[in-house]
């Protein structure tokens, strides 16, 4: 958890940060004689939400992190075999493009469940009821200390506050703590029953964490839903928003987990009906701010530097939205990706002519595509990606109940990690093809959720190339083990170890 969280940088209420190795190996020291019995409060920080608004994130100190993962670890596989189906956030496996995929079995032109429930639950993560979730828990071995790290609560402004309810957003247990409060949804809401034999569920819930739809067959269930959730909710301490919750038909459309999903009258379709899924346009505003901010603050850079900065954002959110129907979106951003690159080069050359920024700038610098109007260094050949040339490619919903726990679906669970090529560039994706999939070092499927990076067997700085039969892809751990491996032959210097690193940088969720 020092290595692999996001937050690994950020310090708890002890100021404490674990970096190097010798500091992780004393970590392990003092975690093996460690008595866990006086949990320490979380340090509050905020950050900005898409609304506008801060979100209050708890950050534990190290030494809790770290026993957070353990218990989560020993708790995880046996509520994941209960966990219902329809539950798609932060679980081993599945991904928001599995409860998009979910959303369109349902609401796809032939489906019976035009209205949909968009609900928003008032701050699902600080109120959850602490009672109700260690009765939930049952008696395991853990639960004294989940209960410790529940009620630790939080230094803020040099003042320790009590957290009588709630789980702190930035705890390695929270999102788990999140799902096991809000299971049973689906069983509540009879989402999960047949009417009679044979015949399908009349309703229809998808939920990613805290967020969550209901598809009904009428208005009038819909409000009944609405009722039922409240008293279910209420149990929980957690209560729906006024403001926020709503009953929509499919033909208006609702947002979820960045996409617009809605219903448009067709001739082409026995039901008249067709259903889209496509990026919502706060999704294309948000990034054209971020890409907006992005080449203002890189005016004055040369293009190489654009090309590194940018590329990474445009693969990203590429890739995130590729399963829906996003080429329209996809070619507008490029559209618009055009117009800024036009300006820097303008900004950048206020004297030149357009046709010498032209030349400078623009060429068929991706020699893989008919394209004269390509951005980037063509000194180096570095160019900017474009949106379109993703394309799309749709995501194959996990099964049901399925779980990567379950021994009787290693086969399963091992072929569909291999969909992790997909984030790959095509040379970098020839190349884990060309491994089975799998680390040769570890022997472990490459897509196991670490970091990958590229390997070199014979290292640059001794003559190495960028050939195919010199490249590996492995897991970060186990390149390490390999560049150490290179040092202690006196292939590498010590100072250059990280000659031989390439991050692949794998945006988006499977």
């Amino acid at each position: 958890m020092t290595q692999v969280n996001a937050g690994k940088y950020t310090p708890g209420v002890d100021q404490v940060v674990v970096k190097t190795p010798a500091a992780r190996g004393k970590l392990v020291d003092d975690l093996s004689s460690y008595q866990p019995w006086r949990a320490k409060p979380t340090r509050r920080v905020y950050i900005p939400k898409a609304n506008g608004k801060l979100r209050p994130l708890g950050i534990p100190v190290v030494t809790d992190r770290c026993i957070q993962a353990m218990v989560k670890q020993a708790l995880e596989p046996a509520w994941e075999a209960r966990f219902e189906g329809s539950s798609y956030g932060f679980r081993p496996g599945r991904s928001c493009h599995d409860a998009m995929s979910r959303i369109y079995q349902i609401a796809k032109s032939t489906g019976t469940k035009p209205w949909v429930i968009d609900a928003d639950i008032v701050g699902a993560f600080d109120h959850i009821d602490h009672e109700h979730l260690l009765r939930t828990i049952g008696p395991v071995p853990g639960r004294e200390l989940i209960r410790q790290w529940l009620k630790a609560g939080y230094v803020e402004d040099g003042v320790v506050h009590d957290t009588p309810a709630g789980t702190p957003q930035g705890g390695v247990m929270s999102p788990l703590l999140a799902n096991i409060a809000l299971h049973g949804m689906e069983a509540a809401l009879g989402a999960n029953q047949h009417r009679r034999r044979g015949a399908r569920p009349n309703r229809g819930v998808v939920r990613y964490a805290d967020d969550f739809v209901v598809f009904c067959e009428t208005r009038e269930d819909a409000e009944a839903c609405i009722r039922l959730l409240t008293d279910w909710l209420k149990e929980r301490g957690l209560a729906l928003s006024g403001e926020k919750t709503r009953i929509v038909h499919l033909t208006e459309g609702f947002d979820f987990l960045g996409f617009t999903v809605r219903r448009y009258q067709t001739r082409t379709t026995r039901s008249g009906y067709k259903l889209r899924i496509t990026p919502s346009k706060a999704s294309g505003a948000k990034l054209r701010d971020r890409l907006k901010a992005e080449w203002n603050g890189l005016r004055g850079n040369d293009a190489e530097t654009v090309v590194r900065r940018l590329n990474p954002i445009i693969k990203g959110w590429a890739n995130y939205f590729r399963p829906q129907l996003a080429t329209k979106t996809f070619h507008d951003l490029d559209h618009w990706m055009f117009g800024r690159a036009q300006r820097y080069a303008r900004w950048q050359h206020p004297r030149k002519s357009w046709a010498w920024c032209k030349a400078r700038y623009w060429g068929r610098l991706n020699t893989k595509r008919n394209d004269t109007w390509v951005f980037g260094n063509k000194q180096t050949g570095r160019y900017l990606q474009k949106f379109s040339w993703t394309g799309s490619k749709r995501h194959l919903l996990v099964r049901g109940t399925s779980s990567p726990d379950d021994p009787d679906l290693q086969r399963y669970w091992q072929q569909r990690s291999k969909a992790g090529v997909l984030l790959l560039r095509p040379s970098d994706a020839k190349i884990a093809r060309a491994q089975d999939m799998r680390c040769p070092v570890c022997k472990e499927s490459l897509f196991n959720g670490e970091e990958v990076h590229k390997h070199h067997n014979q290292p640059r700085m001794r003559g190495g190339t960028d050939e195919y039969r010199n490249l590996v892809l492995v897991h970060r751990y186990c390149h390490q083990q390999l560049t150490r491996q290179q040092r202690d032959l006196g292939l590498l210097e010590p100072c250059a170890a990280g000659v031989a690193r390439t991050v692949l940088r794998g945006e988006g969720s499977l």
